[in-house]
């Protein structure tokens, strides 16, 4: 049987079948097959039709964007000696790792007798017949001024340093060197966030979109993923985007917007911990509201950093105080501040029989959630603080957070914000905080 006819074959078996069938041919053939991208691409995979410039496949996180890209470019190197293509992510170290060197990325999906050549040094890939490929950091736009390309393939362009404009700096410096051979394309890859490049993208007429979920790919993505990252984020905002696709826009008037709090974030906290403590929401009543239980430390920066979220939903509580005791001891917190305006007294026993050993700080909310939530906004705005990592629904309730009074975010109240406006008052705004001081001799 001919390979397309067999790959036709395969695509109408369920997934089940379809492994077995895999497992029992010969070693050649299933790569043979497995590399035959056309045959196993879903529609929203494949180039569309017609004379576009720009493609743009905004979707959620395993929809297989990154193969998408990887295969169009394949597809038009092989074709065409005569291209010039930029590469362009958010470093060119994730350029390497994602677009050239990943599972889905130009290395993988290449036949071995016609994969690239791969020159670091150069920043180059080069095919045997001529086709080059570059590879550029849109966190360095000047990088890209100059250069003349064919082709580009621009990975995760919502994740580009908004510093200064650098995310659309890059990307203007790319179109302008756009001018070499007749037909110039870029294809950009993403999944969603609300940042100036991506919404300009979207108002462009000349921007074909193709949009998609992590359910369309499912089947191709390893069995537990899907279920486990559906159950931890799927009613979250920041589930419909990163795994629906959708680009959740900024409540107008809110304390927090989606591109603040991006360009606030870190993979992981760098700089040692000064202070730790444990900001506590607890709910009203048993069985009530959800408790935040939100973790917050001063750097030795000078810098607060959100490093965990251990809310629970409807929670004891027995089982709120024993959840805030086990963060406390995890973080090698030194106080936990907890808001007493349900129940001073209350608050403090309960988390005494959880076995706190820790000093406790009951604090009273003498004012409105948003008053209270605004010196904490503006420290954001001022770069004074970091997240160590994402937190999904913490966020989402961040966001919902309105200036002038009033919460427009999910659920009834943001138990998860009210903790973490505790927490960094306690570190950054009030009276024992150290903040770092300028001497001038």
């Amino acid at each position: 049987m001919a390979p397309a006819e067999l790959g036709q074959r395969l695509l109408r078996l369920e997934s089940g079948e379809r492994r077995e069938e895999l497992q029992l041919m010969a070693p050649g053939q299933r790569t043979y097959v497995r590399r035959s991208w056309r045959q196993w691409a879903h529609p929203g995979q494949v180039p569309p039709e017609g004379h576009w410039h720009t493609w743009l496949i905004m979707a959620g996180r395993g929809y297989g964007k990154t193969r998408s890209g990887a295969e169009w470019v394949r597809e038009i190197a092989e074709k065409d000696p005569t291209v010039r293509i930029a590469l362009v992510g958010d470093s060119l170290g994730e350029v390497r790792r994602v677009m050239v060197e990943g599972p889905s990325g130009l290395l993988a999906v290449a036949q071995p007798k016609k994969r690239p050549l791969y020159e670091p040094s150069k920043r180059e890939l080069r095919w045997g017949h001529g086709a080059i490929a570059t590879l550029y950091s849109a966190a360095e736009p000047e990088s890209l001024r100059g250069p003349q390309h064919s082709h580009a393939w621009c990975d995760e362009i919502a994740k580009w340093n908004l510093a200064g404009g650098k995310a659309e700096a890059a990307w203007d410096n790319l179109l302008l060197g756009l001018r070499f051979g007749e037909r110039p394309r870029v294809v950009a890859t993403t999944t969603p966030r609300a940042v100036p490049l991506l919404k300009r993208l979207l108002g462009q007429p000349d921007v074909v979109v193709t949009r998609g979920r992590t359910e369309d790919n499912k089947e191709h993505l390893p069995p537990g993923f899907y279920r486990s990252v559906l159950t931890r984020f799927g009613r979250s905002l920041l589930g419909r985007q990163e795994l629906g696709g959708e680009l959740i826009e900024d409540i107008e008037g809110a304390l927090w917007s989606r591109a603040l709090l991006e360009s606030c974030r870190e993979e992981a906290a760098s700089s040692p911990d000064r202070r730790v403590v444990v900001g506590v929401d607890p709910p009203a009543s048993a069985g009530g509201d959800a408790c935040g239980i939100v973790v917050c430390a001063l750097g030795e920066d000078g810098l607060g950093r959100v490093l965990a979220d251990c809310s629970l939903r409807h929670p004891t509580p027995e089982r709120w105080a024993r959840a805030a005791a086990e963060a406390a001891r995890q973080w090698q917190a030194d106080r936990v501040i907890a808001e007493a305006n349900q129940g001073g007294d209350m608050v403090r026993t309960v988390l005494q029989a959880a076995d706190v050993a820790l000093p406790v700080t009951l604090v009273h909310a003498s004012r409105g959630k948003a008053a209270r939530a605004e010196p904490v906004a503006a420290l954001y705005e001022a770069g004074r603080v970091r997240h160590a990592g994402q937190f999904a629904l913490l966020e989402d309730e961040l966001c919902g957070i309105m200036a002038g009074g009033g919460y427009q975010g999910p659920g009834r109240s943001p138990d998860r914000a009210d903790a973490l406006v505790w927490a960094l008052t306690e570190l950054m705004l009030g009276k024992k905080a150290r903040l770092p001081r300028v001497w001038v001799f």
